[in-house]
């Protein structure tokens, strides 16, 4: 389902879904997209999200050209606080095809921790799907021994 999609002036686009079969968000960015524009995309992701108490997001980069983010502190201060308080737990987060690398990658490790928010880093779409399929999963518990 479609939630809201944004259109910038250098032709980039921002179409956020909620893909209620697989329980998560998905945010896709296509063309070129700059810093301002990216915030922009990203505080939007945050005023549709609310009713959805989603724990899961899916950020599309594939498609993206430009610098994206250019400084993941707005990220880290602003942005991911107000995501956890409205829920969010597990990024998927798939860099740009054209280059594999964004601002996410030369910060973070391939998996890494925030508090309470897990982010992994792909360079495939259907290996993200995959993963926060895994984080859906109840982590089993070892049967009770008496002794």
């Amino acid at each position: 389902m479609r939630l809201n999609s944004l259109s910038f002036k250098e032709g980039g686009h921002c179409i956020l879904t909620f893909e209620k079969p697989e329980g998560w968000l998905r945010a896709t960015w296509t063309g070129y997209v700059d810093t301002e524009e990216a915030m922009q995309g990203a505080t939007n992701y945050l005023n549709q999200v609310g009713p959805f108490h989603c724990l899961y997001l899916l950020n599309d980069n594939v498609a993206l050209r430009g610098p994206w983010f250019d400084s993941t502190r707005w990220l880290e201060c602003a942005w991911l606080p107000q995501a956890q308080r409205l829920g969010l737990r597990y990024v998927a987060h798939v860099v740009q095809a054209d280059t594999h690398i964004d601002i996410m990658t030369l910060k973070y490790p391939q998996h890494h921790i925030v508090d309470a928010l897990e982010l992994q880093l792909f360079h495939d779409v259907a290996m993200a799907e995959e993963w926060l399929r895994s984080c859906q999963q109840p982590v089993s518990q070892p049967a009770f021994q008496a002794n």
